[in-house]
């Protein structure tokens, strides 16, 4: 294998913006589609007929992006591409585990004003506690449309119990009640008003009181992500998982939509919503959305269902989630014969009970992808002592009938409110991707 191309500390500080910009499923899609039209991508709506769009007419080349709340499926067709023509996707996750607002949002007791939270995902609960949050997400308005807001300040905030209260929790542990635990604080008030928190947002998002009707709504730690180490080695951050994939998968899309000259593929990213739930929505990886996109991609180029049929059956997806590094206190938890490290490149996730969908034959497309592009990897295989997490990479595979291949890159900290990277990482999975993109 060729030398690992050289640590770009540019991409990992435009990875750093873009964790810090995104602080929603909502807001990570919006800045994707920002840098897909930047490197000349257009929105295809899904009500218009592709057929007779001359946006995406059969002989039209070029890149397209479909937006669907919190997902984004992008494509970009290279010239002399045939309906036939197979896909290789990179497939990502744009939500993270944290507290959402519920539908009745106004809360509180003895003097305190707080807000009501649903627990999202599988959080690390504690990571949550003590920590300065701001709140952000979309607000549906009266006329049928949406707004993204964000308050980035310091707004809320879930104050632990002080240890004199709780002598037990240095000898027992931390025990946190979902329900009566992690209701954050945002002020004072002695009476609570239904309609107070929407009436602030109405207010921060410039927005006429009354206007707002619906929320999907969520709290976000406002500490910006950073360097960490001696030789600022390690990145420190929000969202890790799975915002690094959908960054350097953007990267990576727009990368092979400029190599120029004809692909041997049509590239295609697709990050859905809601993976850390199940993925079943009509944004999830289980949900119609992506079969949808690219049937209707094949059909517009002139193609018939055989030529769908054809194109399926020669596609890859690379299911780039994070992966669990080798914890220095806590290396008895993983495989003894398979520690990723941090810095090491990207990681090839494998279990034989399908948990993660790859296979030996995928494990050659990835091994070539990463030869191309001169980029070390990783095996991670979990400890058979231990159940192990799964991912897109099997829905994926089972709904579309396609070969998948789960990879990522490793990091510590998974599903905290700030997780851990290695720097170089992200840079090497862009490059991998680029390289697997482009064939």
């Amino acid at each position: 294998m060729s030398e690992p191309p050289r640590f770009d500390r540019g991409h990992t500080d435009d990875l750093m913006s873009f964790l810090a910009a995104s602080p929603t499923p909502y807001h990570a899609v919006a800045n994707a589609a920002e840098r897909l039209e930047k490197a000349g991508f257009r929105q295809v709506s899904e009500t218009a007929s592709w057929d007779e769009s001359a946006e995406v007419s059969a002989a039209g080349s070029g890149g397209r992006y479909v937006l669907r709340g919190g997902a984004i499926v992008a494509w970009y067709v290279p010239e002399g591409a045939r309906p036939h023509t197979p896909f290789r996707i990179v497939g990502a996750h744009t939500d993270s585990p944290n507290l959402r607002v519920k539908p009745r949002p106004d809360s509180g007791a003895h003097g305190w004003r707080q807000v009501a939270v649903e627990i999202y995902g599988g959080p690390l609960l504690n990571s949550w506690l003590d920590r300065d949050l701001g709140l952000a997400g979309r607000l549906s308005l009266r006329d049928g449309t949406t707004r993204l807001v964000d308050v980035a300040r310091p707004l809320l905030r879930v104050p632990q119990l002080a240890i004199h209260l709780d002598r037990t929790v240095s000898a027992e542990g931390l025990k946190l009640d979902k329900q009566r635990h992690l209701q954050p604080v945002w002020g004072l008030a002695d009476t609570v008003r239904d309609g107070d928190l929407v009436a602030f947002l109405e207010e921060e998002a410039g927005i006429a009181p009354g206007e707002v009707t619906g929320w999907d709504l969520m709290t976000h730690p406002v500490e910006p992500p950073a360097y960490l180490g001696r030789d600022r080695e390690l990145v420190a951050g929000p969202r890790m998982d799975n915002l690094l994939s959908v960054h350097a998968g953007v990267a990576a899309l727009t990368a092979a939509a400029s190599s120029g000259g004809p692909l041997p593929y049509v590239p295609v990213l697709a990050a859905f919503d809601h993976e850390e739930n199940g993925s079943q929505s009509d944004t999830g990886a289980d949900g119609p959305l992506l079969g949808g996109v690219l049937e209707r991609s094949v059909l517009a180029r002139g193609g018939s269902w055989e030529d769908r049929a054809r194109a399926f059956a020669g596609t890859v997806c690379l299911s780039s989630d994070t992966g669990h590094a080798v914890h220095p206190n806590y290396a008895e938890r993983h495989d003894p014969t398979h520690h990723p490290r941090v810095n090491g490149g990207p990681i090839l996730k494998v279990n034989v009970n399908n948990r993660y969908a790859t296979d030996g034959s995928g494990r050659a497309v990835f091994a070539a992808a990463c030869e191309k592009a001169g980029v070390p990897f990783q095996t991670f295989v979990s400890n058979n002592s231990m159940p192990c997490g799964t991912t897109i990479g099997p829905i994926t595979a089972a709904r579309h009938g396609i070969q998948t291949v789960d990879i990522g890159v490793a990091i510590l900290s998974m599903h905290s409110a700030r997780e851990l990277c290695g720097a170089e990482d992200p840079h090497l999975l862009a490059e991998a991707l680029t390289a697997f993109l482009t064939g």
